[in-house]
């Protein structure tokens, strides 16, 4: 299966610019997203900061941008996404930051042009909910939050 969605994407800054989103491997799902910063920024463990990738997007309508972690930096590091995944509307226009949080126990370095999330589309649709006084009954009911690991 070979499904291709066509994206226009607008570099923010020209000087300096990182690599566009690109996949890593011929089946990778997530391009990953690059830190388009003008210096190292140093993460304290616990704290966060919104990175800008010097990106823009144009979605067709019906479709979104996830932006997911890194498993790299989330196993050597504890570098991950504060809100993950986080969600491109197909209206949004302006630049694509990520919220980036340290987890780990020591300070992380944030370097220019370092990889810093993946970015996976996704159709998505639109609802209209129907009220109704009940909903109709099935086995598991009401039942959640690991019920059916319970014996």
């Amino acid at each position: 299966m070979n499904d291709t969605l066509s994206v226009r994407i607008k570099r923010i800054r020209t000087e300096g610019a990182n690599p566009l989103p690109c996949y890593m491997t011929t089946h990778s799902a997530g391009m990953d997203l690059y830190a388009d910063l003008s210096e190292d920024t140093i993460l304290a463990p616990g704290e966060r900061a919104l990175v800008p990738t010097g990106i823009a997007i144009e979605l067709q309508d019906g479709f979104e941008a996830q932006i997911r972690p890194r498993s790299g930096l989330a196993l050597r590091h504890g570098i991950t996404l504060v809100n993950s995944p986080g969600t491109i509307d197909p209206d949004y226009r302006g630049e694509i930051r990520v919220i980036v949080i340290n987890h780990g126990a020591e300070p992380f370095v944030l370097k220019p042009g370092e990889r810093i999330a993946q970015m996976v589309f996704s159709r998505f649709t639109r609802v209209e909910f129907q009220e109704v006084p009940e909903l109709s009954e099935t086995a598991r009911g009401e039942g959640g939050f690991g019920h059916t690991g319970k014996k």
